[in-house]
């Protein structure tokens, strides 16, 4: 993206800072890093790290996200940066960067004006000598979805491919549904038409039949298509929701179908993890 666009949505980020409210209250530290703060003039996107406390409401709604295989950090995500995109979030990543040799630059801090958070976003000047970096943690089976796969995603892939545990596939799903009757009505029961899950999910499921999958070994979006009946083979997640239990299912021997970003009209990129016997 254009560096005027990655400025703009960190100032509107700063605004929605200022206005405040749950969850954007518990925040206490947000830190840019990458090629921005570098200056690139065309940075891949833009990557914060943010650092937040607790109370009784997010540690109820994490507690459920974690029980039906969400991600807890969808509500906080959207209320930083609204309904658009660029923006690449880390939650409570700030020591681990540091561990990693990542220079963070501080943008606000809970006590500081919001106008001192304005005038250190100012004083990032562009260098058109900075360029944008390779991404590290890189895959072969990212290249041309990079943008898709968030950085703490792509560390615990990267290891696990490195260790030869796992390996990954890219896909481009077939839009449609599965023939299964049965599979179809259960995702349009789940989703309204209007909703990118709903497609994302017919298309997972139509291109796992394509593959001879058997359907009733499939857990969907945390739930299972067919009670219990069969043992779990594969679990589909949509927009990396399930990510934090990615590690558990692939260590009980689940594949992972990864639908990365739900949408309603393009094609729809996915990565197809399988665990390698050890």
């Amino acid at each position: 993206m254009k560096r005027e666009r990655a400025t703009r949505l960190l100032d509107d980020m700063i605004t929605r800072l200022e206005q405040g409210g749950w969850p954007l209250g518990l925040v206490d530290e947000v830190y840019v890093f990458g090629s921005y703060v570098r200056g690139a003039l065309e940075p891949n996107d833009v990557d914060v790290v943010v650092e937040h406390g607790t109370d009784k409401r997010w540690l109820g709604e994490s507690l459920y996200a974690s029980i039906n295989g969400r991600d807890a950090y969808v509500g906080m995500r959207q209320a930083l940066r609204g309904r658009t995109r660029g923006i690449s979030f880390q939650f409570r990543g700030r020591d681990s960067l540091r561990d990693e040799g990542f220079d963070l630059f501080l943008l606000w801090r809970r006590g500081e004006p919001f106008s001192l958070a304005r005038e250190r976003l100012s004083s990032l000047k562009e260098d058109p000598s900075a360029g944008t970096a390779p991404r590290d943690h890189m895959l072969t089976a990212f290249e041309g979805v990079e943008s898709l796969v968030p950085r703490p995603a792509r560390i615990e892939l990267f290891n696990r491919h490195a260790a030869g545990r796992i390996r990954v596939t890219p896909l481009t799903l077939r839009d449609g549904y599965p023939a299964d009757d049965e599979v179809a009505r259960h995702v349009r029961r789940r989703w309204v038409e209007t909703s990118p899950l709903r497609r994302a999910a017919a298309c997972a499921l139509a291109t796992l039949e394509d593959e001879g999958v058997d359907l009733g070994g499939v857990v969907l979006h945390g739930k299972r298509l067919f009670g219990r009946g069969q043992p779990e083979r594969c679990f589909v997640d949509l927009g990396w929701s399930g990510f934090g239990h990615m590690g558990r299912r692939l260590d009980g021997g689940l594949s992972w179908l990864e639908v990365m970003r739900p949408h309603l009209v393009t094609p729809m990129d996915a990565l197809l993890i399988q665990p390698v016997p050890r």
